[in-house]
Protein backbone atom coordinates (compact mmCIF):
# COMPACT_ATOMS: atom_id res chain seq x y z
CA UNK A 1 0.00 0.00 0.00
CA UNK A 2 1.31 3.42 -0.92
CA UNK A 3 1.84 5.73 2.05
CA UNK A 4 1.47 9.44 1.35
CA UNK A 5 3.22 11.80 3.76
CA UNK A 6 1.70 15.22 3.14
CA UNK A 7 3.58 18.36 4.18
CA UNK A 8 2.06 21.80 3.64
CA UNK A 9 3.90 25.05 3.07
CA UNK A 10 4.53 28.15 5.16
CA UNK A 11 2.11 28.92 8.03
CA UNK A 12 0.12 25.70 7.55
CA UNK A 13 -0.19 22.42 9.43
CA UNK A 14 -1.59 18.95 8.82
CA UNK A 15 -5.09 20.48 8.89
CA UNK A 16 -4.50 21.93 5.41
CA UNK A 17 -4.75 18.44 3.90
CA UNK A 18 -8.10 17.40 5.40
CA UNK A 19 -10.00 17.14 2.11
CA UNK A 20 -7.11 15.67 0.11
CA UNK A 21 -6.43 13.12 2.84
CA UNK A 22 -10.06 12.01 2.84
CA UNK A 23 -9.95 11.45 -0.93
CA UNK A 24 -6.70 9.46 -0.76
CA UNK A 25 -7.95 7.39 2.15
CA UNK A 26 -11.13 6.62 0.24
CA UNK A 27 -9.00 5.39 -2.66
CA UNK A 28 -7.26 2.89 -0.37
CA UNK A 29 -3.98 4.70 0.23
CA UNK A 30 -2.25 5.26 3.53
CA UNK A 31 -2.24 8.97 4.40
CA UNK A 32 -0.05 10.78 6.92
CA UNK A 33 -0.58 14.56 6.99
CA UNK A 34 2.31 16.02 8.98
CA UNK A 35 2.61 19.25 10.95
CA UNK A 36 6.16 20.57 11.01
CA UNK A 37 7.76 21.88 14.21
CA UNK A 38 6.95 25.49 15.03
CA UNK A 39 3.56 25.44 13.27
CA UNK A 40 -0.12 24.83 14.12
CA UNK A 41 -0.44 22.48 17.13
CA UNK A 42 3.39 22.34 17.29
CA UNK A 43 3.87 26.10 17.24
CA UNK A 44 5.76 26.10 20.55
CA UNK A 45 8.45 23.69 19.29
CA UNK A 46 11.63 25.55 18.26
CA UNK A 47 12.61 24.88 14.65
CA UNK A 48 15.41 25.49 12.20
CA UNK A 49 15.44 24.04 8.69
CA UNK A 50 17.05 20.74 9.62
CA UNK A 51 14.40 20.31 12.32
CA UNK A 52 11.83 20.12 9.54
CA UNK A 53 13.90 17.59 7.62
CA UNK A 54 14.13 15.46 10.76
CA UNK A 55 10.38 15.81 11.37
CA UNK A 56 9.74 14.10 8.03
CA UNK A 57 12.42 11.42 8.32
CA UNK A 58 11.40 10.63 11.91
CA UNK A 59 7.74 10.24 10.91
CA UNK A 60 8.63 7.74 8.18
CA UNK A 61 10.97 5.76 10.41
CA UNK A 62 8.80 5.90 13.54
CA UNK A 63 5.85 4.41 11.68
CA UNK A 64 8.09 2.06 9.66
CA UNK A 65 6.48 3.29 6.45
CA UNK A 66 7.33 1.69 3.11
CA UNK A 67 6.46 2.64 -0.46
CA UNK A 68 6.43 6.27 0.68
CA UNK A 69 5.39 9.24 -1.45
CA UNK A 70 6.67 12.45 0.12
CA UNK A 71 4.47 15.39 -0.89
CA UNK A 72 5.75 18.91 -0.31
CA UNK A 73 3.73 22.06 -0.99
CA UNK A 74 5.41 25.44 -1.51
CA UNK A 75 8.12 25.93 1.18
CA UNK A 76 7.78 22.28 2.26
CA UNK A 77 9.48 21.17 -0.94
CA UNK A 78 12.74 22.26 0.71
CA UNK A 79 12.64 19.80 3.65
CA UNK A 80 10.83 17.12 1.60
CA UNK A 81 13.54 17.17 -1.07
CA UNK A 82 16.20 16.70 1.60
CA UNK A 83 14.29 14.04 3.54
CA UNK A 84 13.73 12.01 0.37
CA UNK A 85 17.44 11.36 0.07
CA UNK A 86 17.63 10.16 3.67
CA UNK A 87 14.91 7.52 3.79
CA UNK A 88 16.60 5.15 1.35
CA UNK A 89 14.54 2.45 -0.31
CA UNK A 90 11.44 3.47 1.63
CA UNK A 91 10.90 6.20 -0.97
CA UNK A 92 8.60 5.54 -3.90
CA UNK A 93 8.35 9.10 -5.23
CA UNK A 94 8.45 12.79 -4.40
CA UNK A 95 5.65 15.15 -5.39
CA UNK A 96 6.32 18.88 -5.36
CA UNK A 97 3.06 20.86 -5.31
CA UNK A 98 3.89 24.31 -6.70
CA UNK A 99 6.89 23.95 -4.45
CA UNK A 100 10.44 25.09 -3.98
CA UNK A 101 13.04 22.45 -4.78
CA UNK A 102 16.17 22.34 -2.59
CA UNK A 103 19.58 23.22 -3.93
CA UNK A 104 22.57 22.20 -1.83
CA UNK A 105 23.89 25.19 0.10
CA UNK A 106 20.98 27.48 -0.80
CA UNK A 107 17.96 28.52 1.24
CA UNK A 108 14.26 28.79 0.43
CA UNK A 109 14.72 32.53 0.06
CA UNK A 110 17.75 32.27 -2.23
CA UNK A 111 15.87 31.60 -5.44
CA UNK A 112 13.58 34.65 -5.62
CA UNK A 113 13.57 38.36 -4.66
CA UNK A 114 12.91 38.02 -0.94
CA UNK A 115 14.36 41.05 0.85
CA UNK A 116 10.83 41.94 1.99
CA UNK A 117 10.47 38.51 3.62
CA UNK A 118 13.78 38.85 5.43
CA UNK A 119 12.73 42.29 6.65
CA UNK A 120 9.39 40.92 7.87
CA UNK A 121 11.16 38.10 9.74
CA UNK A 122 13.48 40.57 11.45
CA UNK A 123 10.59 42.87 12.34
CA UNK A 124 8.46 40.04 13.76
CA UNK A 125 10.84 38.40 16.20
CA UNK A 126 12.24 35.79 13.85
CA UNK A 127 8.93 34.71 12.31
CA UNK A 128 7.35 35.28 8.90
CA UNK A 129 3.81 36.56 9.57
CA UNK A 130 0.94 34.92 7.66
CA UNK A 131 -0.52 36.47 4.52
CA UNK A 132 -3.48 38.84 4.55
CA UNK A 133 -6.70 38.28 2.61
CA UNK A 134 -5.42 40.39 -0.27
CA UNK A 135 -2.50 38.01 -0.79
CA UNK A 136 -4.91 35.17 -1.56
CA UNK A 137 -6.91 37.07 -4.18
CA UNK A 138 -6.95 35.60 -7.67
CA UNK A 139 -5.92 32.13 -6.49
CA UNK A 140 -9.19 30.23 -7.06
CA UNK A 141 -10.15 30.35 -3.39
CA UNK A 142 -13.59 31.11 -1.95
CA UNK A 143 -14.06 33.71 0.77
CA UNK A 144 -14.71 30.91 3.27
CA UNK A 145 -11.51 29.13 2.27
CA UNK A 146 -9.47 32.30 2.64
CA UNK A 147 -11.05 32.97 6.03
CA UNK A 148 -10.17 29.47 7.22
CA UNK A 149 -6.58 29.71 6.01
CA UNK A 150 -6.13 33.05 7.77
CA UNK A 151 -7.81 31.83 10.96
CA UNK A 152 -5.71 28.70 11.31
CA UNK A 153 -2.34 29.90 9.98
CA UNK A 154 0.53 30.47 12.40
CA UNK A 155 3.69 32.58 12.01
CA UNK A 156 6.40 30.59 10.27
CA UNK A 157 9.85 30.09 11.93
CA UNK A 158 12.21 32.34 9.99
CA UNK A 159 15.32 30.19 10.38
CA UNK A 160 13.71 27.44 8.31
CA UNK A 161 13.52 29.88 5.41
CA UNK A 162 16.98 31.43 5.62
CA UNK A 163 19.22 28.45 6.37
CA UNK A 164 20.82 26.45 3.54
CA UNK A 165 19.70 23.03 2.38
CA UNK A 166 21.99 20.05 2.95
CA UNK A 167 21.46 17.39 0.31
CA UNK A 168 22.61 13.80 0.74
CA UNK A 169 21.36 12.94 -2.78
CA UNK A 170 20.53 15.07 -5.76
CA UNK A 171 16.75 15.38 -6.29
CA UNK A 172 17.42 14.68 -9.95
CA UNK A 173 18.44 11.12 -9.05
CA UNK A 174 15.04 10.41 -7.47
CA UNK A 175 11.64 9.92 -9.13
CA UNK A 176 9.42 12.99 -8.86
CA UNK A 177 6.28 14.69 -10.07
CA UNK A 178 6.11 18.46 -10.17
CA UNK A 179 2.62 19.97 -9.98
CA UNK A 180 2.54 23.46 -11.47
CA UNK A 181 -0.45 25.58 -10.47
CA UNK A 182 -1.04 27.90 -13.39
CA UNK A 183 -2.61 30.85 -11.56
CA UNK A 184 0.70 31.22 -9.73
CA UNK A 185 2.78 31.32 -12.93
CA UNK A 186 2.69 29.21 -16.06
CA UNK A 187 6.06 27.47 -15.82
CA UNK A 188 8.23 26.02 -13.04
CA UNK A 189 11.25 28.11 -12.20
CA UNK A 190 14.80 27.61 -11.01
CA UNK A 191 15.86 24.14 -9.92
CA UNK A 192 12.48 22.59 -10.78
CA UNK A 193 12.71 23.74 -14.39
CA UNK A 194 16.17 22.25 -14.76
CA UNK A 195 15.28 18.95 -13.08
CA UNK A 196 12.21 18.49 -15.25
CA UNK A 197 14.55 18.20 -18.22
CA UNK A 198 15.82 14.93 -16.74
CA UNK A 199 14.38 11.45 -17.20
CA UNK A 200 13.08 10.88 -13.67
CA UNK A 201 10.84 13.94 -13.31
CA UNK A 202 7.40 14.56 -14.79
CA UNK A 203 5.34 17.75 -14.99
CA UNK A 204 1.62 18.01 -14.26
CA UNK A 205 -0.26 21.29 -14.69
CA UNK A 206 -3.34 22.28 -12.68
CA UNK A 207 -5.55 25.21 -13.65
CA UNK A 208 -5.82 26.61 -10.14
CA UNK A 209 -3.93 28.72 -7.63
CA UNK A 210 -1.03 28.12 -5.28
CA UNK A 211 -3.13 26.34 -2.63
CA UNK A 212 -4.79 23.46 -4.54
CA UNK A 213 -5.40 21.43 -1.37
CA UNK A 214 -8.13 24.00 -0.67
CA UNK A 215 -9.21 25.10 -4.14
CA UNK A 216 -9.15 21.70 -5.92
CA UNK A 217 -8.69 18.94 -3.31
CA UNK A 218 -10.33 16.16 -5.32
CA UNK A 219 -8.34 16.99 -8.43
CA UNK A 220 -5.10 17.19 -6.46
CA UNK A 221 -5.78 13.84 -4.78
CA UNK A 222 -6.31 12.32 -8.22
CA UNK A 223 -3.00 13.75 -9.41
CA UNK A 224 -1.26 12.27 -6.37
CA UNK A 225 -2.85 8.89 -6.98
CA UNK A 226 -1.83 8.87 -10.64
CA UNK A 227 1.74 9.80 -9.73
CA UNK A 228 2.26 6.28 -8.36
CA UNK A 229 -0.03 4.45 -10.74
CA UNK A 230 2.16 4.94 -13.81
CA UNK A 231 -0.52 6.97 -15.57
Amino acid sequence: MTEFVLVAGAWLGAWAWDEVAAELDGAGHGVRPLTLSGLAERKDVPAVQQTHVRDIVDEVERLDLRDVVLVGHSYAGIPVGQAAGRIGDRLARMVFVDAAVPVDGESFLSAWPSDHVRAAIEKNGGFWPPFTAEDYAGQDLTDDQIARIMRESTPHPGATLTEPAVLSRSPGDLPATYVKCLLDGEEPMGAARDLLAGERWELVRMDTGHWPMFSRPRELAAVLGRSVAGE
